[in-house]
C-alpha cells in the first residue's frame, strides 16, 4: 500500500498584500493562508438566485381537479334520477304498445269472427248434421 502526501505549492514570488478600501472589492484579491501561503484570484460576485414567483399553497391543477369532482358529484344525483325516469318512460311506452296490440287484435277478432249471419254456434251445426243424416229427435 502506497501512501501519498500532498506537497504544498510554494509561490515563486510573494505578492505584496494590497490594502483594501472598505466597501470596495478590488479586481484581484490576495488572501494569506494560515500556513503563510498567499493565494491571489479574481473576486467574483456571489451568484444571485433568480427571483421565484410566489406559488399558491395548492397547485392550480389540483384545484381544477377538485372542482371538477365536486361538480360531478353534484350532477350524479340528477343523472341517477334521469336514468330512472328514462327507464320508467320506456316501460310506459312498452305497456302502451302492448295495450294497443291487444285492443287492435280484439277489434280484428271481432271483425273476423263476430256478426255472422245464419249463426254458427255448435247447437246449429249439430242440428244440421242430425237433419242430414235423418237423426230426428
Amino acid at each position: 500500500m502506497e501512501l501519498h502526501h500532498p506537497t504544498p505549492v510554494m509561490p515563486a514570488h510573494t505578492a505584496p498584500l494590497v490594502p483594501m478600501q472598505p466597501g470596495a472589492i478590488p479586481a484581484v484579491a490576495s488572501v494569506v493562508m494560515p500556513d503563510g501561503r498567499v493565494i491571489t484570484g479574481y473576486a467574483i460576485e456571489p451568484a444571485k438566485p433568480a427571483p421565484v414567483a410566489a406559488k399558491p399553497a395548492v397547485s392550480r391543477t389540483a384545484v381544477n381537479v377538485a372542482l371538477g369532482g365536486m361538480g360531478f358529484l353534484a350532477v350524479c344525483g340528477g343523472l341517477v334520477l334521469l336514468t330512472t325516469f328514462i327507464a320508467a318512460l320506456a316501460a310506459l311506452i312498452h305497456q302502451l304498445i302492448i295495450l294497443a296490440a291487444v285492443i287492435f287484435g280484439g277489434w280484428i277478432a271481432i271483425q273476423v269472427f263476430g256478426h255472422r249471419s245464419g249463426g254458427g254456434t255448435t247447437v246449429n251445426i249439430r242440428k244440421a248434421v242430425i237433419k242430414r243424416n235423418h237423426f230426428h229427435t
